[in-house]
Parts: C-alpha cells; sequence; structure tokens
C-alpha cells in the first residue's frame, strides 16, 4: 500500500498551506469574502455604516452640516470610504499569502520556534492539488476583492468631482 505524500508532511499541520487556506475560509473576518455576493456586499455596506458614525462627527465639525450639506456628506463618505479600504486591504492581504503559501513549491516552516526553521518540498500531488485550489477558489476570492477596490476607486473619483463643482 502506497502512503499519501500528505502524510508523509513533515510541516505541523496548522502552517500546511491547504489548512492555512481552510482555516483563514471558515474564519469569522476573512470568510466574508466566500459569501453569496448578497452577503458580501452587506458585510462591506455594514462596515462602511459603523465608519461612518466615526468619522461623522470629525466631517461635522469640518463642515457644518446646516451650512455645508453636501460637503459634510462627501467628507464623511470618504472618511468612512478609507476605513473600508483598510478592511478590503487587509482582506486582500490575508488571502493573498495563502494564495503566495499555495503556488510556492517550498515551504517553509517552523517545527517548535523562531530558530528551527526547515523547508519542505512539495511532491508533485501536492503541487498540483495546492495550485488547483489557488485557481479555482482562491483566485476568485482575489478578483472579487479587486473589482471591489475598483468600485470603490469609482466612488472616490465620482465624490471628487462632485467636491470640484460645489
Amino acid at each position: 500500500m502506497r502512503e499519501s505524500p500528505v502524510s508523509v508532511c513533515p510541516v505541523p499541520a496548522e502552517q500546511q498551506p491547504v489548512n492555512e487556506y481552510q482555516e483563514l475560509k471558515d474564519s469569522w473576518f476573512f470568510g466574508w469574502v466566500t459569501l453569496d455576493l448578497q452577503g458580501y456586499i452587506r458585510k462591506l455596506v455594514w462596515v462602511w455604516v459603523w465608519s461612518w458614525l466615526i468619522t461623522s462627527p470629525v466631517a461635522a465639525a469640518s463642515f457644518a452640516p446646516q451650512k455645508y450639506l453636501m460637503k459634510f456628506m462627501l467628507c464623511g463618505t470618504a472618511g468612512a470610504g478609507a476605513f473600508l479600504a483598510l478592511t478590503l486591504l487587509w482582506l486582500y492581504l490575508g488571502w493573498r499569502y495563502v494564495r503566495d503559501r499555495l503556488l510556492q513549491e517550498t515551504i517553509f516552516y517552523e517545527e517548535s520556534g523562531w530558530y528551527d526553521g526547515q523547508t519542505w518540498t512539495k511532491p508533485l500531488e501536492v503541487l498540483t492539488r495546492d495550485r488547483l485550489l489557488v485557481s479555482y477558489q482562491v483566485q476568485p476570492i482575489l478578483q472579487r476583492l479587486k473589482r471591489t477596490f475598483g468600485i470603490l476607486l469609482v466612488l472616490v473619483f465620482g465624490g471628487s468631482l462632485i467636491w470640484n463643482f460645489l
């Protein structure tokens, strides 16, 4: 009977790229991107609304809503958009890290601490599985995040155009 290459993997389970992927996918925060489109948008709107509640007092101090309502709204919206952009960046960096680990032929890992780092070269079967996982699972997630960044950039550009006409 032939042993599976995964069973002879010396990398600790929590540092194996496929397990890192599964952990990220199952996590409360990073799992947002794996939700259906409506659930994903709902989470982003939730972040934006709470961010707006934080940034609106700053916007109100800068532009009195009674006198400069449109500038107040644009300033608060831009501040909330900055929080949303940071959230998207955090999501993107987490998923990109896992993608990079899955694509690597050689995995760096630590057995018990920072001082005993080792490397392990993936067998062809494991490398093929990981690359398929990237192609069909992780790349679509990264594409969704890039599209979301693009939409946010268009909204910021539109807001700056409106600001120039005020």
